[in-house]
């Protein structure tokens, strides 16, 4: 498949504007495309705008723009279009059938998230994918929709498969899963299908197999069951982009994938079952695509961009032109649009089972299509648009094809015949015949529907020239055969395929009756026959005259006109049948009769047998009903009364049936007996107007015929006894008083004592008919009767039975009317009463008894409420002053405001719960300002706030909140409503509330949990600006876990970290998207550097690729020679560099040998052509063999430097004779010479000289005699002679200066006269300066060879004291110096010789010696030698502030080692002064201990006593200190007070009526979990609380615990759930401990335990709570606010009942308080006495108690 750009329908804009969706409609004639303005813009099939309209936010208030429009699909009637949003909505607009159609939201379907994706597959059912991850289905039916299944990640695509019985989604974590509606028996699986590598963005489900792609750049195609079957890799494509959208052609036999400038195109092979890649369509700067929707026929795709541009591309494999009138486009393997040039009309040719098309025929007036692939044949009626596909074996192109017949192709093939129905996917039926001529086969497809026959389908045709055979192809039985004598030459069947026509040669025309199987000759010299369409009625010309049977049944009825032409045609239709007659020239059209043709026929020619006969082949409807009923009248009038009884049996009557039936069969007899047909019998004649209902009629046919017993008969039968008994007293019948009693006994013995009474009143009898009246349980006609005759009311008897029936029967309104009667009113107005008619009740009331009509009036509202007459109730009640139930019958009948102008007039206390009920009624009316009212007169202002609160109104609420709750209160108000929104999903008015409290914190960690990062970034940069780039940061590092990278990127680029976005993307081998960040936002030299990497891990020729593309080739090869990677490197330099080869062979050599690897160097050195280096390199590391080696293969020029530099060696290790022979083999005399000289050897030199270099030698004696008179003769021996005879000559300065040049280290003796002689003559001799100057020379020397004295005394004679000093200490002279100082210099040296001596010591580590002279010095010596006792024992005898300088030094040490119990006695010992700079001291120990572990048990008291005694202590000492009241002497106060209650804790652990207080003391010390280890303090409370069986504490705290254990576990607190310490003092806010400080065991125990409690029933799961409605524990009340002091022995707040002490602010209670002096009493525990005596000093004295502590 090629795609060819047709046409833009939509121009591009300049920036952004983004197509997020387009859709096709079902039957191709519309196109739609939403817009970046979230316009729907409609356009028809040839490309042309016809309409448009906007589309509508879920709520208007938050604006046009607040909203995305994600999805768009039709309708399969392509009437209605729904538009997914990602304002959480799903719309389907009705847009009409015509353009301009008023376009209506006739479906809405909120959602719980965004809508991200939309399709409709079916009728009624769109499928939709949620942000949340969800797939849910929405019924346009019913307006309900529904989870279809749910998963955790973002739903980014949805496809349908080609039949729409399938959908398939593709999730943000990869995810594709699979679900049908109907499987249609391909027996795949549903559920998840399989994990893409990346977000399938671009998903396609086509017939053979799923395809995915997204942002790694590859194309997967899989199999029905997730295997991959393909993959197209263009990852190392370095211009294709991600792949953004994919949509599969409507056959499924291709899929375009759209990226950045392309579209890509595969199609399916069948011949290799795999896809092939088309060749791609490329456009510049059409930027990415952003939607695809293909064409329902597969001719068009159109594409629509991100920049708002939307273009049409022609989809086909190929096109061609048949016979100038059809184009014909193959639009896919499988697939071919044929499309009618002139009517512009298509039908889409389609194989259903994925075939290749081969070629499409058009044939048959251009009607009918025909079509072959490898296995079937498609067939198609282009007029009606059916199509059919059946299983066809290739036959070679043989066929023939007769389309004569509209429903039905018939098909010839080697002696065959083959029948397919068009629109029918099966063969129809199969025959073999040789008669290939369509006027010798009739075939007739439910033509005319017949009742009772479902299906009705005939075939005719010839076995041979002289037998047709009939079928059945429902059945696919043979109906019948028919013989004929002669040959056959045309047949046709009727239209319900029961009656045969056909002609022979010899022109006569036959009538076969199928199901009787007669055959008659009905006309000669046929030249013309047809059946008339609709009908059974035939047309026939023989000769001149044209021949009509009207009904065939009678064949020889037949009408006949004379005509003049010969008949051409026959036409039916606007119920006219014309024959149509060729008359030479002219047409004469001749009309028939279309009432005959039909029913009328039969009923005007009075023929009812054939009416019944036609009515017979109807179904039954309306019409064949009316035409019964029109069949049975006028038959019952024709007296054809067998046909009638078949017409009610037809109309199902079969009570009249069955009455004719019995009439007939009179009829049968009389016509037997009296002759004609029997219906003019009187009995048939009397009969017949019974039927008729009419009686009198029947009655008088009997009186004529003196039939009066078959009249009282007729009568008694009917249970007519009145008209019986008439006829009988007419006739005087003997019997009349017999039928009167036989009448009344039948009536008794028919229970109808009714009419029994009747009869009697009648005949006078009332007492007879008030007593049957009352068997029939009819008393109130017997009171009628009685009450409507004096005589029987004056009769008691009679009064009495009436009126007890009447109570018996509850008629007690009847009975009240009786008793009124008869004048007993109390009686009367009882049943008056009973019988709740309280109108009479109340009127005779008033005139009998006044008193009770307020009573009654009560009782008629209460009987009006309870028959729920509640309104007419309510003025009954007022005229009862009965206010309450007046109220209550308003509210009942909702007469609010009745209700409120009752309650306005009741006192407060009964008028507020009625008040609460209106105002309920209000609310949910939404009059809210009424309502408000009405809760406040009520008293119920909290309802009223929450009656804003649901309806959302929060300014409203706000405002009555604050006036009638406290600001805490109404935080807690709006904290929990915003955390109810939260959970339905309600963000945005959740965050209003959060910051209508002032609560930004919560709404950002709402959107943080809810992932809503947009919102919380919004949020933090409002409120929290200085955490903006840690929150991207944060949100950078989880998104890119989850491996949301594009979102991660952003928050990291907002953080300004770039690096970790390219970290990221090198980490997720997405290197193109990291160089793009690093060239964005990175260095210069970041982007080369990514690049590398980038090239480094893709290796071989992709990196040349690469690297070269960036023109960073050359870079890269010396970054990574520089970098040591030498294997990249010289990879990158072979494909592509090779010119740099040498360059890195000489680098890697280089490297080899900075590594030691000579040999590998040399062969590098050699590879880089530089064969020297090694040589060299050799000659450095002094191989010279190796580099003698290397030099003469491959650089004989350096054979002499390998010699040269050997000879150097061995002149270095003074083997001169090896030497000398290297140079003179290197031929460099001169060399040798020049070493020689500079060892001194000048014999030696000038003998080489002489012998190699005579032309120097003259230059070298001259050079040596200088040398000579410089330096004597021979070396020290020629100096010393020197100066000896330079002395004796008197020259001492030329003597002093031989004296100082001799350098003999070997010889210090030497050295040290000829230096001391130099000093001697220059002192003696030469002058100040000189002899100074020599001095300043020689005495340094002397003091190096560590002849200090000599050079001190030198010193000295020139009385340089200072230097002479010097000396003496360089010397450690001490005692020397010190006596030259206090001699010479004691006010300047004396002190420097002290200071000298002092260093010396220090050095020296002689502190003991140093204590004397400097004790300073001396402390900070002990301290650095760790001589801490010593240190502390010196420094104690100094002062204080020194002592308590290096005890901190050595606490410090201390806690370094982790000794910091040690480290906390010496603060026992030596107190704990207030200074600054111990106080990190003084935290680290509390630090230590606390988070210590064995320290809760009664042995630890000592040291937690002796941490509380060095807090006190410090406590004591910052209160007199500058540090008083500062944040730092609050810390302490808090730090004493837990190590107090440890300390108590430890003692009341040791005795065991104490164990309450011990669990107490655990539990108040929860609130200080800031400055403690949580976990530890949880887990310690929680066992203590178990211990004294407080199950309930125990279990909460042990599960709090858990939950920390699980928090230290995963590096945050975020997922504690504060619920259970909320209104207590127990801080949330606490810092996560580093590690667990309970073991592994211990904890397992803990979590045993908490989970056998959790399924205890009894355990409430709630904190103990006190007077104050309050947490027992925390000492701030939940509802007042008021803070308590904790009682000094347990923590707990002080109540009632309390003992305070002399120091303010230090309280007991007392029960407690008792219980511990008790105890420490029967105990003499000494940990106890200790903590009172500790009570005492820190609260100022105990209590007046006798107690001592001894």
């Amino acid at each position: 498949m090629q795609l060819r750009h047709v046409r833009t329908l939509l121009a591009p804009q300049d920036g952004t504007a983004r197509v997020t969706c387009m859709a096709w409609s079902a039957s191709s004639a519309r196109f739609a495309v939403c817009t970046a303005d979230r316009v729907v813009l409609l356009y028809d099939e040839q490309g042309e705008r016809r309409d448009k309209f906007s589309t509508k936010p879920a709520d208007a208030k938050y604006g046009r723009k607040s909203y995305v429009v994600k999805g768009m699909a039709f309708s399969p009637d392509s009437t209605k279009i729904a538009i997914g949003q990602t304002d959480n909505i799903v719309y389907v607009y009705r847009i009409g059938e015509e353009w301009g159609d008023k376009k209506v939201i006739c479906n809405k379907f909120i959602q719980t998230s965004a809508v991200t994706c939309l399709s409709w597959p079916a009728e009624n059912i769109i499928v939709f994918g949620l942000a949340e991850g969800k797939v849910r289905l929405a019924n346009t039916k019913n307006n309900k929709s529904s989870t279809i299944y749910g998963t955790d990640s973002y739903v980014v695509s949805l496809t349908s498969n080609v039949s729409g019985k399938g959908i398939l989604s593709g999730h943000a974590d990869g995810t594709i899963v699979r679900f049908f509606f109907d499987d249609e028996g391909s027996g795949e699986s549903q559920g998840k299908l399989v994990v893409h590598p990346c977000p399938p963005y671009a998903l396609a489900w086509a017939s053979n197999s799923i395809v995915a792609a997204g942002c790694d750049k590859k194309i997967v195609a899989y199999g029905k069951e997730g295997n991959v079957i393909q993959t197209f890799d263009y990852s190392r494509d370095s211009s294709e982009k991600e792949f953004t959208t994919a949509a599969a052609s409507p056959g499924g036999q291709s899929v375009v994938i759209g990226s950045y400038d392309r579209l890509r195109v595969l199609n399916w092979s069948p011949r290799r079952s795999a896809w092939e890649e088309g060749k791609p369509k490329e456009i510049a700067h059409l930027y990415t695509i952003t939607a695809l929707a293909w064409k329902r026929d597969g001719s068009r795709i159109c594409a629509g961009t991100l920049c708002g541009g939307v273009e049409q591309f022609d989809c086909c494999l190929r096109r061609s032109i048949y016979k100038n009138k059809f184009e014909i486009t193959y639009v896919g393997p499988s697939q071919v649009i044929v499309k009618n040039l002139s009517t512009g009309t298509r039908v889409v040719l389609k194989s259903q089972y994925g075939y290749e098309i081969a070629e499409v025929k058009i044939l048959g007036k251009d009607r009918y299509l025909v079509a072959h692939t490898s296995d079937t044949l498609l067939l198609g009626d282009i007029s009606s648009s059916k199509l059919s596909e059946v299983a066809w074996q290739g036959s070679g192109g043989n066929e023939k094809f007769f389309f004569d017949n509209e429903n039905v192709c018939m098909i010839f093939n080697a002696g065959e015949l083959t029948l397919v129905e068009y629109g029918s996917n099966d063969i129809l039926g199969s025959v073999r015949t040789e008669f290939m001529n369509p006027h010798l086969v009739s075939v007739r497809i439910n033509e005319r529907r017949q009742r009772g026959v479902e299906e009705n389908k005939r075939l005719a045709y010839l076995i041979d020239i002289k037998t047709i055979a009939t079928v059945d192809l429902v059945g696919g039985y043979n109906a019948g055969t028919i013989s004929h004598d002669s040959k056959i030459d045309w047949l046709e069947l009727n239209e319900t395929g029961h009656k045969l026509l056909f002609r022979d040669k010899k022109m006569r025309l036959q009538l076969y009756d199928i199901e009787s199987s007669t055959k008659t000759t009905i006309l000669n010299y046929c030249s013309y026959v047809q059946w008339v369409p609709g009908s059974d009625v035939v047309v026939a010309q023989n000769r001149n005259s044209l021949c009509i049977w009207y009904n065939i049944d009678a064949p020889e009825r037949v009408t006949m006109f004379p005509l003049k032409g010969d008949i051409v045609d026959l036409e039916r239709n606007d119920g006219k049948t014309e024959v149509i007659v060729s008359e030479g020239m002219n047409t004469v059209s001749y009309t028939l009769d279309e009432g005959l043709i039909e029913f009328g026929t039969a009923v005007d020619d009075g023929d009812y047998h054939r009416a019944t006969a036609f009515l017979e082949t109807l179904e039954m409807s309306t019409e064949t009903e009316a035409m019964w009923k029109t069949l049975s009248r006028l038959a019952l009038e024709a007296r054809q009364l067998h046909i009638a009884e078949r017409c009610f049996a037809a109309l199902g009557n079969m009570a009249r049936a069955r009455f004719l039936h019995e009439t007939n069969t009179i009829a049968d007899q009389a016509a037997q007996e009296h002759g004609g047909d029997g219906t003019d019998h009187y009995l048939v004649r009397a009969r017949l107007a019974m039927l008729d209902k009419n009686y009198k009629l029947a009655e008088m046919i009997f009186l004529e015929q003196n039939a009066t017993e078959e009249a009282m008969d007729m009568y008694q039968e009917l249970h007519m006894w009145d008209e019986c008994i008439v006829v009988a007293e007419a006739k005087g019948h003997p019997m009349l008083d017999k039928l009167r009693r036989g009448y009344y006994q039948w009536l008794l013995d028919t229970q109808q004592e009714e009419k029994a009474g009747e009869v009697q009143e009648g005949q006078g009898d009332y007492l007879a008919a008030i007593s049957l009246y009352l068997r029939a349980g009819l008393p109130a006609k017997a009171a009628r009767l009685a009450i409507s005759r004096d005589e029987l009311l004056t009769n008691g008897d009679v009064i009495n039975r009436v009126s007890t029936a009447l109570i018996r029967g509850e008629l007690y309104e009847q009975a009240g009317d009786l008793f009124e009667k008869v004048g007993n009113t109390r009686k009367a107005l009882e049943c008056y009463c009973k019988g709740s008619a309280f109108l009479k009740a109340v009127e005779l009331a008033r005139l009998a008894f006044p008193a009770e009509v307020v009573k009654l009036e009560e009782a008629w509202g209460d009987h009006l409420v309870q028959q729920k007459q509640l309104d007419a109730a309510i003025n009954h009640y007022i005229e009862a002053r009965c206010s309450i139930k007046a109220i209550e019958a308003a509210l009942g009948a909702r007469q609010w405001k009745k209700a409120i102008y009752i309650l306005d007039l009741q006192d407060k206390q009964t008028a507020a719960k009625y008040y609460l009920k209106i105002a309920q009624h209000y609310a949910a009316l939404q009059e809210y300002q009424v309502a408000e009212e009405l809760y406040i007169k009520g008293d119920q202002t909290k309802d009223a706030i929450d009656m804003y609160t649901q309806a959302g109104l929060w300014e409203q609420a706000h405002k009555l909140a604050i006036k009638c709750m406290s600001q805490e209160d109404v935080s807690v108000l709006y904290i929990t409503q915003a955390q109810e929104m939260e959970k339905q999903g309600k963000y945005k008015e959740a965050e209003r509330l959060y910051i209508t409290v002032n609560e930004p914190d919560l709404a950002i960690t709402m959107y943080k949990k809810c992932k809503m990062y947009d919102e919380m970034v919004c949020l933090v940069a409002k409120y929290h600006k200085d955490l903006l780039n840690d929150t991207h940061l944060h949100l950078g590092k989880e998104l890119e876990a989850e491996g949301c990278l594009q979102e991660a990127e952003y928050h990291y680029l907002e953080a300004k970290d770039w690096k970790a976005t390219v970290n990221m993307y090198r980490v997720n081998d997405m290197w193109e998207e990291a160089y793009r960040v690093a060239k964005a936002h990175g260095g210069a030299n970041s982007y080369k550097h990514v690049a590398y990497m980038w090239a480094k891990s893709l290796g071989g020729e992709a990196a040349v690729k690469l690297l070269s593309k960036f023109g960073l080739l050359e870079m890269a090869i010396d970054h990574a020679a520089d970098s040591g990677v030498f294997e990249f490197a010289f990879e990158l330099a072979r494909l592509s560099m090779k010119q740099k080869m040498p360059e890195i062979h000489l680098k890697y050599a280089m490297f080899l040998e900075d590594e030691g690897k000579f040999e590998e160097a040399e062969a590098e050195f050699i590879k880089a052509g530089k064969p020297k280096e090694a040589v060299l390199m050799f000659v450095h590391n002094q191989n010279w063999d190796a580099a003698q080696r290397v030099a003469e293969a491959h650089d004989p020029d350096s054979v002499a430097d390998v010699l040269v530099g050997q000879a150097r060696f061995a002149f270095e290790q003074r083997e001169f004779q090896k030497a000398e022979a290297f140079l003179l083999r290197a031929q460099r005399p001169e060399l040798a010479i020049k070493y020689y000289k500079e060892a001194g050897m000048w014999s030696e030199a000038l003998r080489i000289c002489k012998e190699y270099v005579p032309s120097r030698l003259e230059e070298l004696q001259e050079e040596c005699g200088r040398e000579a008179a410089q330096k004597g003769s021979r070396g020290t021996e020629g100096l010393l002679e020197q100066a000896r005879e330079w002395e004796q000559a008197g020259e001492y300065t030329r003597a002093v200066d031989c004296y100082l040049k001799v350098r003999d280290p070997s010889n210090s003796v030497v050295m040290e006269k000829c230096l001391l002689k130099a000093a001697e003559l220059a002192i003696k001799f030469l002058g100040q300066s000189q002899s100074m100057e020599v001095t300043r020379t020689v005495a340094p020397q002397l003091v190096a060879m560590k002849k200090y004295s000599a050079a001190a005394e030198l010193y000295l004679s020139l009385d340089l004291i200072q230097e002479a000093i010097d000396a003496f200490i360089e010397g450690e002279e001490w005692s020397k110096a010190k006596h030259v100082a206090k001699e010479l210099d004691p006010r300047r040296s004396e002190e420097y010789v002290d200071q000298r001596y002092k260093e010396y010591l220090k050095n020296q580590g002689k502190v003991d010696s140093l204590v004397g002279i400097d004790v300073m010095a001396a402390l900070d010596m002990y301290a650095e030698q760790e001589q801490w006792e010593k240190c502390l024992e010196v420094a104690a005898k100094q002062n204080y502030k020194v002592l308590h300088k290096y005890v901190a030094l050595y606490a410090t040490y201390l806690i370094r080692e982790g000794s910091s119990d040690k480290a906390l006695s010496l603060y026992v010992h030596h107190g704990a002064p207030a200074n600054p700079q111990n106080f990190n001291i003084y935290k680290r120990l509390f630090v230590e201990m606390v988070n210590a572990s064995g320290m809760n048990c009664a042995e630890a008291y000592s040291s937690w006593a002796d941490l509380r005694d060095v807090l006190f202590h410090l406590y004591e000492n910052l209160v007199k200190s500058s540090e008083a009241n500062t944040p730092a002497h609050e810390e302490f106060e808090t730090m004493l007070l837990i190590s107090h209650y440890y300390a108590t804790r430890s003692a009341a652990q040791g005795v065991k009526q104490l164990d309450t207080v011990a669990a107490k003391l655990s539990i108040s010390l929860l609130r200080h979990t800031e400055l403690l280890p949580a976990d530890k303090a949880f887990y310690e409370a929680g066992i203590a609380a178990k211990a004294v069986n407080w199950e309930n504490m125990a279990f909460i705290f042990l599960n709090r615990f858990l939950d920390l254990s699980d928090a230290i576990e995963e590096g945050n607190l975020d997922s504690l759930d504060h619920s259970d310490f909320q209104s207590t003092d127990i801080p949330f806010e606490v810092p996560l401990p580093a590690q667990q400080h309970v073991p592994e065991e211990k904890r397992e125990e803990v979590r045993d335990w908490v989970l056998t409690m959790s399924m205890d029933q009894r355990l409430e799961q709630v904190l103990p709570q006190d007077e104050r409605d309050t947490y027992e524990a925390s000492l701030v009340a939940a509802n007042t606010g008021v803070r308590s002091l904790p009682c000094v022995l347990t923590g707990y707040p002080v109540l009632r009942n309390k003992i305070e002490f002399k120091r303010p602010g230090r309280e007991a209670n007392k029960d407690t308080w008792n219980k511990f002096l008790m105890a420490v009493k029967t105990s003499h525990s000494p940990a106890c006495q200790d903590v009172l005596k500790f009570l005492s000093q820190w609260c100022g004295g105990l209590p007046n108690t006798s107690f001592s502590f001894q």
